[in-house]
């Protein structure tokens, strides 16, 4: 709600005033109609909308366009920042912490990085906007490679929300809600405003477990619980998408009684439901909004501005401008102090600071309420009293002294495969290699993890090891990297594993 979408036309407005082009890169798809109607709404030119939603005859048409189009806007998810544009003028990378913005496979690139590298060789202005940086992008700034523009107010009338912990140990809870949170949703509906309750889960349930010998539905091709669904009626794996029907009784003590443990926004819309019977609930997850238009249709049903409870997982987090909604609650905020991810914290604080900015986007003062077992820990403490900045600085002096990107540099070569000694055989080959390598070109900064299990070792039916590089030099990963993977792909053990070379990788699972 600081106005970076008015800072960008107004860029927009001069590059194009030039006879130039500009490329906006988003996040996801969803956020993509939104953007465009706000510059259809300032602009009287040509704007093409690029992402993996379009059919490939009109991702065709698209990039032969905006090829040989004079001037115009491009609007697109990650692969847009490779579209050949006639007399490109300004990049624009929206929501720049994302982790959408990162190929995971096949092709492994940022596109963050990319479109900074791009704008480079072009010799044009590159803008990185986000409520939340990245660690990597602050940490450029302290080493003056970008320069910082802070946006320090909201725009119009609008103020931050104030944000408030709800403590709900030893606290009863209602299907996930506590009652001060109860409270405060009847009060702001009562008042005619909307409420969104944020919860990165979808599903009914994470597990289901018999009460009678402790059996959990696990799913067979992967080290993960299979999650209940009401709407279809199955169990259902988030990792590889195996589907299973729901057992009647327990497939081994055979004891018919199979409880649901834990919440994910079908169960809380269905007690939502039950606790305000004539409130609208609009669930927004990846469930709800598999067809075309159904993003779209939920979006501009919210901003009526008819009072309802939207009930939503990070689809909710960034970017959307919902002037009604002047409380957001949030289930569950403490994942991130128990993940194997260094990078956990910094994604936690992200994510509360983006979904709290949702509230009290216009006129309407918002409110924020996370519920959390941990309200005495520092971090979150800092988090919601000194703000994101003083989060992300006191992250940095950590990683520093723990040696850890951004102040060092990762590679993560990965292995899978169906045997399960195949991928941690074929790793120990790639380490001889890189040791060798190392020796070779007297790279002595260089330090290697492992072979070491994935932290899911076994996933859709394979299982999975890694080894990590770690360097504080990135040139001295680049001259031992190029000639390791030439010798990789002639490796004979290649053949039989699914291995890839992750630069600066933002996840390990």
């Amino acid at each position: 709600g600081s106005g970076k979408t008015e800072v960008y036309l107004q860029l927009i407005e001069k590059v194009l005033a030039l006879g130039c082009s500009a490329l906006v890169l988003v996040p996801e798809i969803g956020l993509t109609p939104q953007t465009v109607s706000r510059f259809k709404q300032r602009f009287n030119i040509p704007i093409t909308l690029l992402h993996s939603g379009l059919s490939d005859q009109q991702r065709a048409h698209d990039w032969l366009h905006t090829a040989q189009e004079a001037k115009g806007i491009i609007i697109g998810t990650r692969s847009s920042v490779f579209t050949p544009i006639h007399q490109l003028g300004i990049i624009i990378v929206d929501e720049e912490h994302d982790l959408s913005f990162k190929q995971q496979d096949g092709l492994r690139y940022s596109a963050r990085d990319v479109a900074v590298m791009r704008a480079h060789q072009e010799n044009i202005p590159v803008i990185l906007g986000s409520a939340t940086p990245s660690l990597e992008s602050l940490y450029n700034v302290q080493n003056n490679r970008y320069h910082h523009l802070h946006l320090p107010e909201r725009a119009g009338n609008a103020s931050l929300p104030s944000i408030e912990l709800i403590d709900i140990r030893s606290r009863p809870l209602q299907d996930g809600f506590s009652q001060p949170l109860i409270s405060a949703i009847s009060e702001q509906l009562a008042n005619g405003n909307q409420v969104l309750v944020f919860l990165n889960r979808r599903g009914f349930s994470p597990i289901l477990i018999c009460h009678e010998c402790g059996w959990m539905a696990k799913c067979q091709r992967c080290d993960a619980r299979l999650t209940l669904h009401l709407h279809p009626y199955q169990l259902h794996c988030h990792h590889c998408s195996a589907q299973k029907p729901v057992p009647k009784q327990c497939p081994e003590c055979s004891h018919t009684e199979l409880n649901p443990i834990g919440v994910g926004t079908e169960r809380s819309e269905q007690a939502l439901s039950a606790l305000f019977p004539k409130t609208d609930i609009l669930r927004i997850d990846r469930d709800t909004t598999r067809t075309k238009s159904a993003m779209q249709n939920l979006t501009d049903q919210i901003k009526v501005g008819v009072p309802c409870i939207l009930v939503g997982t990070q689809m909710l987090a960034k970017g959307h401008h919902f002037p009604n909604v002047t409380l957001v609650a949030i289930l569950e905020a403490d994942a991130g102090f128990f993940s194997a991810d260094f990078r956990s914290l910094e994604r936690m604080g992200q994510l509360i600071i983006q979904v709290s900015g949702r509230a009290g986007r216009a006129n309407k003062r918002g409110k924020v309420l996370i519920q959390t077992h941990h309200a005495d820990h520092p971090l979150l403490n800092q988090l919601i009293t000194q703000g994101y900045p003083a989060f992300a600085r006191h992250i940095l002096v950590e990683r520093q002294q723990t040696g850890l990107p951004p102040y060092s540099h990762a590679v993560l070569i990965k292995a899978e495969a169906v045997k399960e000694q195949a991928p941690f055989e074929f790793l120990n080959l790639v380490q001889e290699i890189t040791e060798q390598l190392i020796t070779t070109y007297q790279l002595t900064n260089i330090e290697l993890f492992g072979p070491i299990p994935a932290v899911m070792y076994k996933r859709s039916g394979r299982y999975r090891a890694q080894l990590i590089l770690i360097c504080s030099e990135r040139k001295s990963l680049h001259r031992l990297i190029a000639p390791l993977c030439l010798q990789l792909e002639n490796l004979g053990g290649a053949r039989k594993v699914r291995w890839s070379v992750d630069v600066d990788p933002l996840e390990s699972i």
